[in-house]
């Protein structure tokens, strides 16, 4: 197998990130096994949200099963492609709608994150408006020649400026919008900071009154917990306008919807993912992608799951063919994650000690006999072999790694088959409680 070349930068966040247990944010694709179906599938979504349509995908798994490093994957696959992405872990504070604002919380989550192949650690509002508007006096210098200085060139920008603010402004707050959108071309082109910092305040959802965003900006409405979704539409079709493929929003971890004690506000919660679902499945939304994670007990529970409303239910239960069949289904809302084989963990683990070797500058002396060994001692004393995921085994793996490099004289063998080797097991909480999960 070739050698990993990695930046020394690269390896440390891979070794640092997945010995602390969870998804790193660069370089997982030196570490991508298996989930070739899955990665064929979602990347189709993202051709279909480039050509003007949305899409809403649901990555489902049990604990360890790979949704996050998935998730992760499409997320810097998207970028890489030419699309503004967005993501966030939702949680007790962050929901898709509350009785404290907790849907607006989500989507500032999300503002803080829009990421792009230029500013992939998210932020990327500024740059992605102003690189806009460096496009646009480029365009208008070429076309005219006139310099930026010139009488007549601000105008000239300006009037492309409304040509984008048009193609929005008939779409639900689109009007708004657009207004929003001028006022920071004012602010830029008088040097104006206290309009800049007004109009991007706004579009990240931080006023709290329509009197304080009338008085800075001249609107009348503000983003809160009933409208943010409208505006992640209206983000969507902005970026598009202005040359990007379009938007991805991915939200992590839908197990606390499936949590909230509360019958009333999971309902609540679960018809607002309804109305998004609806809302982009009948293409109602424009170069807009949702991909969801979340757990089988999120998704399939009758009790407290999205099956406990038949609306859901019949959206997204398999179909008896499938479901009789033994196969996954791929092009369905729902992906399913199913355990890693033996062969794609063996890769796996070769690829991880190519990357811990090549870090930390030394041979490895393992072979396939010690990865067989490692497998076969996890999946004897965890009790099956179903639980052969990832998420079970990488943790133990790096730190055994980790334990080796630091004490030469220990063997690897030797280790993994004392008595004080226990295994790691994600899935034992069964009921999904709160944990901190690695999934890869």
């Amino acid at each position: 197998m070739a050698k990993a070349k990695l930046s020394k930068k690269i390896s440390t966040a891979l070794i640092n990130s997945l010995g602390a247990g969870v998804v790193p944010r660069e370089g997982i694709e030196h570490i991508a096994v298996g989930r070739e179906q899955e990665l064929t599938s979602l990347s189709k979504n993202l051709e279909d949200i480039a050509e003007g349509v949305s899409a809403f995908r649901f990555v489902i798994g049990n604990y360890g099963s790979g949704k996050s490093f998935l998730l992760q994957l499409m997320r810097n696959r998207a970028m890489e492609q030419g699309f503004v992405v967005a993501d966030a872990d939702l949680s007790s504070e962050r929901r898709l709608a509350g009785t404290n604002n907790e849907g607006l919380a989500t989507y500032r989550e999300l503002m803080s994150h829009l990421a792009t192949k230029t500013r992939p650690d998210g932020n990327s509002l500024v740059s992605i408006l102003e690189g806009w508007i460096n496009k646009i006096q480029q365009e208008v210098a070429k076309n005219s020649g006139m310099r930026p200085n010139d009488e007549g060139f601000d105008d000239a920008v300006e009037a492309r400026i409304r040509e984008v603010i048009q193609q929005i402004e008939d779409l639900v707050h689109g009007f708004d919008f657009g207004n929003v959108i001028t006022a920071y071309w004012r602010g830029y082109r008088q040097d104006d900071e206290n309009l800049k910092s007004a109009s991007l305040r706004w579009l990240r959802g931080e006023f709290s009154t329509k009197t304080d965003a009338k008085q800075a900006l001249g609107v009348r409405v503000i983003i809160d917990d009933e409208t943010w979704y409208d505006y992640v539409k209206l983000i969507a079709k902005f970026v598009a306008e202005i040359g990007y493929k379009g938007l991805l929003i991915i939200l992590d971890e839908a197990v606390h919807l499936y949590q909230t004690p509360a019958k009333v506000t999971r309902e609540k919660n679960y018809n607002k993912l309804l109305g998004i679902f609806n809302d982009t499945m009948q293409c109602k939304a424009e170069n807009l992608g949702v991909f969801i994670g979340g757990t089988t007990k999120f998704l399939e529970d009758e009790n407290r799951g999205l099956f406990s409303d038949p609306a859901w239910r019949r959206r997204t239960k398999e179909s008896r063919f499938v479901s009789q069949s033994g196969v996954q289904e791929q092009m369905g809302p729902v992906v399913r994650l199913t355990p890693l084989n033996e062969k794609e963990i063996l890769s796996l683990l070769e690829r991880l000690t190519e990357i811990h070797s090549s870090n930390y500058g030394y041979n490895s002396s393992l072979v396939a006999r010690n990865y067989k060994g490692f497998i076969q001692e996890v999946t004897s004393r965890l009790g099956a072999e179903a639980l052969l995921t990832p998420g079970e085994i990488i943790r133990d793996f790096i730190s055994i790694l980790n334990v080796i490099y630091n004490n030469p004289e220990i063997k690897f063998d030797e280790m993994i088959r004392s008595d004080k080797f226990k295994p790691t097991n994600v899935n034992s909480d069964s009921e999904g409680d709160d944990i901190e999960e690695f999934s890869l």
